[in-house]
C-alpha cells in the first residue's frame, strides 16, 4: 500500500473522528462479535425503533467488516439495507463513528477530502462496538433522519456494555 495514501487516510479518519484533538485513541480490533451478541445488538437497536414507530434496516459487522446479521424492519425502505450496512463498514474500517465525519463534512473546507476515503460514509448512525476496551464489530443504522438512526445505533451498541 502507498504510504502517502496509508497516512493520508489517517490523518483524515483522526479529522473526522476528533477535529479538535491532534491524537485519537482508539480501541484495537478485538475477536469478532458473535451471532448471540449480535442478536442482542440488534434487539436493544430494535427496541429503540419501534419505541418511536420508527422503521429502519440495522447491520452489524464483526471486527473484520464482516456481516453477521441484518435486520430489517417491516415497511423499511429497501435503500437502507445497503445504506445501513456501509455505515457499519465504516465505523469498523476506521474504528470510529460516523457522525464525526459527518460533522466535519458539514464544515466544508479541506473535510470534504474524507469523500475520498474508500468505504467513507460521512452520514451518523455507524458505531463500533467496543467489548473490554476492544472493538469487536460495528453497528449501521438506516431509514429515518440521521440523528434518529444514530440514537437507535447508540442503544444497540451500549446493548453489550
Amino acid at each position: 500500500m502507498n504510504t502517502k495514501l496509508l497516512a493520508f487516510g489517517m490523518l483524515a479518519a483522526s479529522t473526522f473522528a476528533a477535529p479538535a484533538q491532534a491524537q485519537v485513541q482508539r480501541s484495537p480490533y478485538g475477536p469478532p462479535i458473535t451471532l448471540d451478541q449480535a442478536k442482542r445488538v440488534v434487539a436493544a437497536a430494535e427496541a429503540e425503533a419501534r419505541k418511536n414507530n420508527w422503521t429502519v434496516s440495522i447491520a452489524v459487522v464483526d471486527s473484520g467488516c464482516n456481516l453477521v446479521l441484518l435486520h430489517r424492519i417491516d415497511n423499511s425502505n429497501l435503500g437502507g439495507i445497503a445504506v445501513s450496512q456501509d455505515k457499519a463498514n465504516s465505523a469498523c474500517l476506521y474504528r470510529a463513528s460516523t457522525r464525526g465525519a459527518e460533522q466535519a463534512l458539514a464544515q466544508g473546507g479541506l473535510n470534504i477530502r474524507l469523500l475520498a476515503l474508500r468505504g467513507m460514509v460521512p452520514l451518523e448512525a455507524g458505531i463500533p462496538i467496543v467489548v473490554n476496551g476492544q472493538q469487536i464489530g460495528s453497528i449501521g443504522v438506516s431509514g429515518v433522519q440521521s440523528n434518529e438512526d444514530g440514537l437507535i445505533a447508540q442503544a444497540g451498541a451500549d446493548a453489550l456494555k
